[in-house]
C-alpha cells in the first residue's frame, strides 16, 4: 500500500466475533459486518479441462441459494481437526475425486481470490487440473448428493443458459470460462 492511501476509519476498529459455528463465523470491525471461516479453514477451487476441451463442473443443492447451483468443483482444506494443516493442492485433488471421478496427473496453482471481498473474507486458492483420468462416478462423500457434468467450452455459453432456465443457480467462479465471450 502507497503512504498515500489512507485507510478507512473502521480498519483500526476492533474485529468482534458476534457468533461462531462449526465452518463460519459472524465478525464486526467498526460498523462492517462480515463473515469469515472458522479455524482458519480455506477453500480450493479446481478448473478441470479434460484432453477433449470439456469442463468438468458440478452442481449440488445449496440451501443458503434453495436450489442447485452449477459450480467448478470445491471443498474445504483443513475443515476436519486432523487435517487443519492440510496442503491446498493435495486437499483440491482429494475433492477433484470425491465430487466428479476424475483425477488429476498434475495440479496448477493458479493463486488466491476473494468471491465476495464486501461481505465475507474468505479466499480460495484456484487450482488448474492437468491430465485428467476418469476414476469413478464422483458424486461427493456422504450426502452431499453432487451431480457431474461434462460440458465442451465451445457449448459452455448455451449450456448456462440451458441451466438458468431450468431454474439453477450459477456460481460466480463460472465467469472464468465465459471470460473472453463476455469481453467480446
Amino acid at each position: 500500500m502507497s503512504d498515500t492511501t489512507t485507510l478507512p476509519p473502521d480498519a483500526d476498529a476492533p474485529d468482534e466475533v458476534m457468533w461462531q459455528g462449526r465452518f463460519i463465523t459472524t465478525r464486526k470491525r467498526g460498523r462492517w459486518e462480515y463473515v469469515s471461516r472458522a479455524r482458519g479453514i480455506r477453500a480450493a477451487v479446481i478448473l478441470a479441462i479434460d484432453a477433449e476441451d470439456h469442463v468438468i463442473l458440478v452442481d449440488q443443492y445449496r440451501v443458503p441459494l434453495g436450489k442447485r447451483c452449477i459450480e467448478l468443483p470445491a471443498g474445504l482444506v483443513g475443515d476436519h481437526e486432523d487435517s487443519a494443516d492440510e496442503d491446498a493442492m493435495v486437499a483440491a485433488a482429494r475433492e477433484l475425486e470425491e465430487e466428479t471421478g476424475y483425477r488429476a496427473g498434475r495440479m496448477e496453482n493458479l493463486g488466491e481470490f476473494f468471491s465476495s471481498p464486501g461481505m465475507v473474507s474468505e479466499s480460495f486458492t484456484l487450482f488448474r487440473a492437468h491430465d485428467l483420468v476418469k476414476t469413478g462416478e464422483g458424486g461427493g462423500v456422504d450426502s452431499e448428493d453432487i451431480v457431474v457434468h461434462r460440458v465442451p467450452l465451445a457449448g459452455i455459453e448455451q449450456a448456462i443458459a440451458d441451466w438458468r432456465a431450468e431454474g439453477y443457480a450459477m456460481d460466480v467462479k463460472l465467469l472464468m470460462l465465459l471470460g473472453a465471450r463476455l469481453l467480446g
